[in-house]
């Protein structure tokens, strides 16, 4: 089955869950991301002459994904984040849609600005609320690991999706991960889709990767982008969106969904 869009991705050889898991987890990582427009992502794609692996379940290469991001009343994990505070968190639940698989997944800011990310199974019927058992790990999972726990009932305050394709990249056991049809909403509000663009997304140990390396030589910077603040601030322009601006300004371009 093709990847749809990026059809530099065709022709490579597949990888299955299980065997990118036994080898490439990597559950604390230098996460590095990258807005590519469609079109070049293709061209870089397919002149990538590293060897990578797509992941392929049941004949598919790629698969959906939904998000919810919890935050307090007073947004603080976002407000942290855009001022670029240590001991910062995310909490989300995400579900892979083609499987019905969720999780309630807690993302804290390790050493050497290090992404730890944890979680449990979860009910995908409680994707857009956190239960008792829910509000146990995130206290239990903050505490342990940026030491105290967020003040504010915590309710859901964006929803993203997107079609994701995954690789794995043999020579530094890492992986990286390409975003198309990425799409913000906010509970019971309006929605934008990123209009053109896929967002490239590398996890690797400290060093880069053969295709940050890549990347870079097409003259492919990093961007700051967070799918939960930038989706935030480009839905609510209200906000301060201090790290993001340039991004949301200069590399990013929407396109109004209907409610």
């Amino acid at each position: 089955m093709t990847t749809g869009t990026l059809s530099g991705l065709d022709t490579r050889s597949v990888i299955s869950l299980e065997a990118l898991n036994n080898t490439a987890a990597l559950q604390t990582r230098i996460d590095r991301k990258y807005v590519v427009g469609t079109r070049l992502a293709d061209v870089i794609l397919e002149s990538f002459d590293a060897e990578a692996r797509v992941l392929e379940m049941s004949g598919r290469r790629s698969f959906t994904y939904n998000s919810v991001y919890f935050d307090t009343p007073n947004l603080d994990s976002y407000l942290l984040a855009a001022r670029g505070r240590r001991r910062r968190y995310k909490i989300r639940t995400r579900t892979y849609v083609d499987t019905a698989n969720s999780f309630l997944e807690v993302k804290t800011e390790g050493a050497r600005a290090a992404t730890v990310k944890e979680r449990i199974p979860y009910d995908p019927a409680d994707s857009h609320r956190l239960t008792n058992e829910g509000l146990n790990y995130i206290n239990e999972t903050l505490t342990s690991s940026i030491g105290y726990m967020p003040s504010g009932m915590l309710q859901p305050v964006i929803e993203t999706r997107y079609r994701r394709i995954t690789l794995y990249l043999p020579a530094s056991e890492s992986r990286a991960t390409i975003d198309c049809g990425v799409t913000w909403r906010k509970p019971g509000g309006h929605a934008l889709e990123l209009d053109g663009a896929v967002i490239i997304e590398t996890k690797s140990g400290h060093a880069a990767s053969a295709l940050d390396r890549h990347l870079w030589a097409h003259g492919i910077r990093p961007s700051r982008i967070s799918k939960f603040a930038t989706g935030l601030a480009a839905l609510d322009p209200a906000l301060p969106a201090n790290r993001w601006h340039r991004t949301i300004t200069n590399s990013l371009a929407f396109r109004q969904l209907p409610h």
